[in-house]
């Protein structure tokens, strides 16, 4: 699951999806699947502004297409939420998938990924957060000293 998660496609790629997708757009036929192939390279690029194009690309096509076609759109809208450090909206998506095939082993690698990424971050987060307070409170000590010292 970390290969899929981390897997960033090359400019080349990206490109010749980009025109598939350009020229079928100009042309009025924009197909459904040349519309998932571009958001699916989107968000394996490394440039988050992409990432979040195709996670909005994904987002209409779950909100357009059919319940069958459900499964990837919710699959890789998970993966682009994650790699966006979405966790919240990622889990959310997963777990949606997980609600229509509880038996997905890719999901629930996935899922334990993204708990395992927001409890790591949680506790950095209150690592960072007490180390202020700390230091806060560190520097008013001080300050009460220095004042206390000069009466």
């Amino acid at each position: 699951m970390e290969a899929i998660v981390k897997d960033v496609i090359c400019a080349e790629d990206l490109l010749k999806f980009e025109k598939k997708y350009k020229e079928e757009e100009a042309s009025g036929s924009l197909s459904k699947n040349t519309k998932f192939e571009y958001a699916w390279c989107l968000i394996r690029s490394k440039y988050p502004d992409d990432i979040g194009h195709g996670v909005n690309m994904l987002e209409a096509l779950y909100h357009d297409g059919p319940a069958e076609e459900h499964r990837d759109y919710l699959f890789y809208l998970a993966v682009g939420n994650y790699r966006l450090k979405e966790y919240e909206k990622s889990l959310n998506f997963v777990k949606s998938l997980l609600k229509k095939e509880p038996g997905n082993t890719q999901a629930r690698e996935l899922e334990r990924m993204i708990s395992k990424k927001m409890q790591r971050d949680g506790l950095v987060g209150m690592a960072i957060v007490g180390g202020v307070v700390a230091g806060l409170a560190g520097l008013a000590a001080v300050a009460i000293g220095i004042s206390k010292s000069k009466s």
